[in-house]
This record gives structure tokens, sequence and C-alpha cells, in this order.
């Protein structure tokens, strides 16, 4: 027998470690234990209409989310969707003050998102800068832009039924519009990631962007219609969230870019691009969503609130570098444990190589 043959015993013993070391593994148990928690604390947290509440309440975080994943694994970051949001939520409100159908001010929010990422990504591709550094301008440009544009004015003579569609649910359910709109968006983020030859791409510009150009990767344009959609799907999101609270003002949405991030990065996202998956990020929405909701049922404050989601996010930083150094396999030469490079992620277990 070969010196590095390894028993039956040993290798699924293996096995099932890699399995209970996975992130999403761990993600389930943390929003069963969310769950567990707010059924105990309140006894309203089961109840149908609450779903309902605790879906709506988070959903445009969740669409936004959808984008912001393919981002931060092509090794980028956006930290101006929020402020984009909050813009075209104004533009909507401004066109139909001003009387135009709603169709039409629908489609100028959505347009003026697009610009939004589309400026973002050529400052990016063009300049050469950071995407931490842009963003973070873009940020604060947008939302001033927004503040100026309404002011201390707000717009809330929206007609019924685009109110309906804010916060109803599918007739016979439980199950707010938002969340069909989120369920649509997901099978299609789903579908160009993970079984497509961009998502492939993307992969592999995040984990070598020099790598990926030799490859033949179209690095740039790339990156500029990731921005384009991200910026597109903050103004999706506005639109819902404009209906959803009846009103268009120039700080709506404000900070909501941290829990975006937030909750990609607890899905296992690595930060430093080329691994994570959609799964975990859902995983991740609905732990937070679940956290926030159980605790707001307790009457616990925001900023507990703030302090139980941090403490989560440095958990999954953390944990998953704790589970690799602790795996039976990782001292073996050729085993997945003793890979070096970036931090672990949702995808040590199954990463998703480019190619």
């Amino acid at each position: 027998m070969s010196a590095t043959t390894v028993a039956p015993g040993a290798g699924r013993a293996t096995e099932r470690w890699a399995v209970l070391a996975r992130w999403e593994t761990l993600l389930v148990g943390l929003l069963l234990g969310s769950v567990v928690l707010g059924a105990v604390r309140s006894p309203f947290f089961l109840d149908g209409s609450n779903f309902g509440l605790l879906v709506s309440s988070f959903a445009e975080k969740a669409i936004m989310a959808l984008p912001m994943t393919l981002i931060i694994i092509a090794g980028e970051i956006d930290l101006s969707v929020a402020s984009t949001m909050g813009l075209s939520s104004v533009v909507l409100g401004l066109a139909w003050r001003d009387g135009h159908p709603l169709w039409v001010c629908i489609a100028l929010a959505l347009l003026v998102g697009a610009v939004c990422g589309l400026t973002n990504g050529l400052l990016i591709t063009l300049l050469g800068l950071p995407s931490l550094v842009v963003t973070l301008g873009t940020l604060a440009l947008f939302r001033g832009l927004a503040q100026g544009l309404l002011k201390q004015d707000a717009v809330s003579d929206y007609p019924e039924a685009f109110r309906t569609f804010g916060f109803g649910k599918v007739p016979g359910t439980g199950v707010p519009w938002s969340a069909v709109v989120f369920a649509a968006l997901l099978a299609l983020f789903a579908v160009v990631l993970h079984r497509s030859w961009v998502g492939r791409q993307i992969y592999a510009l995040g984990s070598s962007p020099e790598a990926a150009r030799y490859a033949a990767v179209r690095v740039d344009r790339i990156k500029v219609a990731l921005f384009v959609a991200s910026g597109a799907i903050a103004a999706l999101a506005g639109v819902i969230y404009t209906a959803r609270i009846s009103s268009s003002r120039s700080d709506n949405a404000t900070g909501f870019e941290l829990d975006v991030i937030a909750a990609v990065l607890l899905g296992g996202v690595s930060i430093f691009g080329g691994r994570g998956t959609l799964l975990g990020v859902v995983l991740s929405l609905a732990t937070v969503a679940t956290l926030r909701n159980g605790l707001a049922l307790s009457n616990v404050g925001a900023a507990t609130q703030s302090v139980a989601v941090g403490a989560l996010l440095i958990g999954s930083v953390l944990l998953p570098n704790a589970a690799r150094r602790l795996a039976p396999g990782r001292v073996g030469r050729g085993g997945r444990g003793g890979r070096r490079g970036g931090p672990a992620s949702t995808a040590e277990a199954h990463d998703p190589a480019p190619g």
C-alpha cells in the first residue's frame, strides 16, 4: 500500500467534516437559531402577517445584494447603491409630480440608476481608480443630487395600484409582491453566476485580473456591465421602496449600503474576490432579516440589533478560518485544506474555478 493511501474510514470522516465546515451549513444553523430565538421571545413571531412584514421590510436590501454579490466576487465593491436608490426615488417623485404617466416615471428612475452605475464603471475602468474610492465619492454625489433636486419636500400622492404593489401580497397567499420580484431576479442572477460563461469569467476576474486578461476575458467590459446592473437594480429597489412607504424623499434608503454589503460578506463571499455563492448570500439575508425582526418584536433597540449583526459579520470571518485550521485533511500535501491564499469562504468546499 502506498504511503499516501488514506483509509476509507478516515476519508469518510474528512468528507463529513468538510460538509459541516461549509459556511452554508453554519448559516443554516444560525438561521434556525434566529427562528427559535424569535419564537421564544415573541408570540407574534411565527404569525403569517409577521412573515409578510419581515419579507417586505428587507426586500429592497435583498434585491440590491444580488448584483453586489457579483461585484464583490469580481474583486470590486459598490458603496453607492443606497444613494442610487434614493436618487432614483427622487426622480420618480419629481416626474410624477410633473404629471407624467407612472410607467414613464418608473422608466426614468431605472434609467437614472443605470446611468449612475455606468458612471461608476467608467470611472473605475477608464481612469483605473479603486472602486472603493470611486463609489465612496459617488455615494456622496448621488445623495447630494437627490437633496438638491427635492430638498426637504416629499412626493406622496401616488396612485392606489402603485401603493398596493409596494405593501400588498399575491392574492390568496401571504407572499409580498416584492418577494416575487426578488425570486425572479435571484433565478436570473443564479443562472448568470453559476451556470454561464459570464459567471466563470467573473470568478476568474476576482481570482486574478491579470490572468483573466491573458485568458481573453474582457475585464473592463464585464466590470462596467456589473456596475450598470447594480445601478439599475438599485433603482428598481428604489421604486419598490417608494411604493412601500408611499413617499419619495431625498433621504430614502440612507445607510442601506452597509446592510447590503454586510449580508453579502456574511454569506461567505470573499472581500478579496473570486469566491462565494448566491446560496450563501440568500441564507445570510434570511438570517439577518429574521434576527432583526425577532429582536424588534422583543423591543430591542436598533443599536443592539446592529451589534448582533456586527457580531455575526465578525464571526463570518473568524469561523471559516478556524474550521480550516481544525479540518482533519489540512496537513495533507494534496488536501484542499492545505491551500494557500485568501480567506476561507463559501466556495472553499466547492470552488467554482473558472474555465
